[in-house]
């Protein structure tokens, strides 16, 4: 009970600071929390210095657990496939945790699937500015997660994708896919996404190789029938090139 009396009221002091109050009130509502007045001594000093460590300590605390709750909520809206309050939620989670690349990813990941709901309601003509911004959103997301960790393979993986499927900038994915197939050899999505590169930029020889390998790795009947199609297709577009 104690430590919620004490967080609570100190929020309430930073509203009243918000709100203009002056220095003088807030100094009132702490000499009734911590009953530290005006120290003079060494002694007293020091006592006052380890009641603010432990008030430190507290609000600390309860700037990580509300930033916990901004990821809970995140991931909850995300299961009902609710992007734009999923984006909110993990927006505000970074302000508490600046570092954290998962954070970043779903960032991107929201983003990336706000791009398909950016319809012109107000009639503006502006909807493709609004789908842009959003990926251009999810790519600074992705790769603000790669900065942080640059093995990490979701991150890696979405931001080949937004680059080949939404982006059209397929020679920028293919560095990216190539990095990621170095971590998770088996990744067969990436393998599909990688071959979708390398034909973009016709390299054919390379999107040949890559089916072929996702031909004698996968055991799904559909990847191997859609890998057997796509490495014809390619195929017959590399034959038709050399004449």
């Amino acid at each position: 009970m104690k430590k919620i009396t004490v967080i609570a009221t100190f929020s309430a002091c930073v509203l009243c600071v918000a709100c203009g109050v002056s220095n003088k009130a807030v100094k009132r509502m702490q000499l009734m929390e911590e009953g530290v007045s005006s120290p003079t001594t060494i002694e007293e000093y020091e006592a006052a210095i380890k009641k603010y460590e432990r008030r430190i300590a507290d609000i600390t605390l309860a700037q990580q657990q509300v930033g916990i709750w901004y990821k809970i909520v995140g991931a909850r809206y995300l299961d009902n496939n609710m992007f734009g309050e999923a984006l909110k939620a993990y927006q505000a989670a970074i302000q508490y945790f600046p570092d954290n690349q998962n954070l970043y990813y779903y960032v991107g990941l929201c983003a990336g699937y706000l791009s398909h709901t950016a319809l012109d309601y107000d009639a503006t003509g502006d909807a493709g500015v609004k789908r842009y911004n959003y990926l251009k959103l999810s790519e600074q997301a992705y790769l603000r997660a790669i900065a942080i960790e640059p093995r990490y393979v979701r991150a890696l993986y979405g931001l080949g994708v937004l680059y080949v499927h939404e982006l059209d900038e397929s020679s920028k994915a293919i560095p990216i896919l190539e990095t990621l197939l170095t971590v998770d050899t088996g990744h067969i999505d990436a393998m599909f996404v990688l071959a979708h590169a390398y034909y973009d930029a016709a390299e054919y020889d390379k999107a040949i190789a890559l089916y072929d390998r996702i031909i004698a790795r996968t055991k799904n009947a559909e990847r191997k029938a859609t890998a057997e199609a796509n490495r014809a297709m390619v195929a017959r577009e590399a034959a038709t090139d050399i004449f």
